[in-house]
This record gives C-alpha cells, sequence and structure tokens, in this order.
C-alpha cells in the first residue's frame, strides 16, 4: 500500500492538470470500485467542476463545485492516469498500463471531462476505490473517523504524538506508528526510516519512551516525509510517482532496506529483523532497545 508521501506526489501532479476541469461523463465495470448512485452521479457528479485537490492520510480528495467530492483510495494496485492533449501522467502500481493504451483489462473507472481529456482509475486486484459523497459529510466517513492526525500538519507534534502512543503503550514502537488509528500515512519504510533518524529502537515498547524521545521521533517523522515528497517518494515496488516514473526517496535513505550494508552515521552494519509481522531495519550500536 502506498504510504503518505507517495500519495501525496499523487495529489501535486493532479492539481496541476485537471483543477478547473468540468467532468462530462463517467463509466465504470465493477460497482465495487465506484459505489455511487447514478442518480447522486447525474445530480453531482456531470457538469461539476474541480475546485480543489486535497490528501487526506493515504487517500485523494476532489472536491467540486456541486460541494461534492470524489474520495479515491488506491489500496494496493490502484492507479490515477491522466489522458489529455496537453499532458499525460500516471501514479500508482507500475504496470504497463501506466504508459500503454487505455482503457484496458484493469480499467475500472473513466472519468471524462469536457475537454476530452480523462482520469481513468485502474485497479487489477479491485481492493481500491472511488466514492462521490458530499463534501460536508467527509470527515463521517468511518474509514476518516478512525484515522489518527496528519503528521506533516503544524498542529502535529510531540504533544500529540504523544498522546495518540499512550493509546499502544503496551505495544512496539514499530507497530504504533504503522497503527493508521495512531497516525495516518506512515507505512513500514517510513517508520524505519524515523526510528533510526530518532534513534529509537523499533521493538522499545511506547511506555518506555519518555517526552525527549517522542520530541526526536516527531521532527524525525516530519523531516524523513518531507524529504520522501520533495524526492518523488519511494521506489517500493508498488509505487511510482504522478508522472510515471519511479519516486528516488531510497536513494537518500539510511537503513530501509540497506541491511548489511555500514551505518551512514556510525559505521555498524545495517540489520533486518522482524517487528510487529513486518521486516524491519535498523542499526543494534545507534538504536539500542530499552
Amino acid at each position: 500500500m502506498p504510504e503518505l508521501p507517495e500519495v501525496e506526489v499523487i495529489r501535486l501532479g493532479l492539481n496541476e492538470l485537471i483543477i478547473g476541469k468540468k467532468f462530462s461523463d463517467v463509466e465504470f465495470d465493477w460497482v465495487k470500485s465506484f459505489p455511487n448512485a447514478k442518480n447522486d452521479i447525474k445530480l453531482f457528479l456531470l457538469n461539476a467542476k474541480v475546485i480543489n485537490i486535497q490528501r487526506k492520510g493515504k487517500s485523494i480528495i476532489i472536491n467540486l463545485s456541486s460541494n461534492y467530492s470524489l474520495v479515491i483510495h488506491l489500496r494496493m494496485t490502484g492507479q490515477l492516469i491522466y489522458r489529455g492533449e496537453d499532458a499525460q501522467f500516471g501514479g500508482g502500481h507500475p504496470s504497463e498500463s501506466l504508459v500503454g493504451n487505455l482503457p484496458d483489462k484493469s480499467t475500472r473507472v473513466i472519468f471524462t471531462f469536457s475537454d476530452k481529456s480523462k482520469l481513468f482509475f485502474n485497479d487489477q486486484r479491485k481492493f481500491g476505490w472511488v466514492k462521490l459523497v458530499p463534501t460536508s459529510l467527509i470527515e463521517e466517513i468511518s474509514f476518516y473517523k478512525k484515522l489518527g492526525p496528519e503528521p506533516l500538519l503544524k498542529s502535529f507534534d510531540a504533544v500529540v504524538l504523544h498522546e495518540r502512543l499512550l493509546r499502544k503503550a503496551n505495544t512496539s514502537i514499530k507497530a504504533a506508528l504503522l497503527d493508521q488509528t495512531v497516525l495516518a500515512g506512515v507505512g513500514n519504510i517510513y517508520a524505519d526510516e524515523s526510528l533510526w533518524t530518532a534513534k529509537i529502537h523499533p521493538a522499545t515498547q511506547v511506555k518506555k519512551l519518555n517526552i525527549e524521545e517522542t520530541t526526536k521521533l516527531t521532527r524525525a517523522i516530519k523531516a524523513v516525509l518531507k524529504l520522501s515528497i520533495k524526492n518523488g517518494g519511494s521506489t517500493d515496488r508498488n509505487y511510482v510517482n504522478a508522472r510515471g516514473q519511479r519516486g528516488n526517496y531510497l536513494v537518500f535513505a539510511n537503513v530501509f532496506r540497506l541491511n548489511g550494508k555500514p551505518c551512514k552515521r556510525c559505521g555498524t552494519i545495517i540489520i533486518k529483523i522482524r517487528v510487529a509481522g513486518r521486516g524491519t531495519h535498523l542499526c543494534p550500536s545507534c538504536q539500542k532497545i530499552k
């Protein structure tokens, strides 16, 4: 599943090309990918303009002039691909669909704009979805009601993180960071990178962290996510950036997938263990367990 930086890069790409465009048609082949009433589509999607595009956690929200929004979750194999005379780009699962002829066998939804350009939602495994909902009710979606705070907001600080972590006091810090009810958008790559930056062992129990360590971790999470967004996201096999190119964040990674290589900070060999059921990379010297 894509993490926060990869989805943010997609949002930025869409923001360049579809703001102000008007929806003229929509087609779909799988109702679970586009579970919306025909009357709602007619009244609130068709002829509506794109006002702005937001990201919430790992999902994208396209706000419309009708006061409705398209909420999009790509899940494991979703793609958003724009095709028009002005430009082309694709983001999501790195299959040939990003550069091939569309629609193809993975195409679930086709949005056509009034200028004949199109936005394709592809999803090989059919786990993703596009929902049309009243903008005012977005926060009432069960998926969002359970979502933790956004780590890149100014309001997210060590006090907020400490309060959220206390809910998982007896779990490992790695497990807590992967829990989307604790913190939105952070997955395996960025948890490992943030914990290395803050010099915290991933298996450390949450309740053993002091406020100084929580403060360092808060700063690390923000810095790591911003660096990844700046560099187009990660090169993890299930994601590419909004122009159909692999991100290059892992070129700058300090620990993720660097097991067997010397730590850039102290020279100790990076190891890989399992924490919270996930492959976890760390420096056994810099990140000592409590």
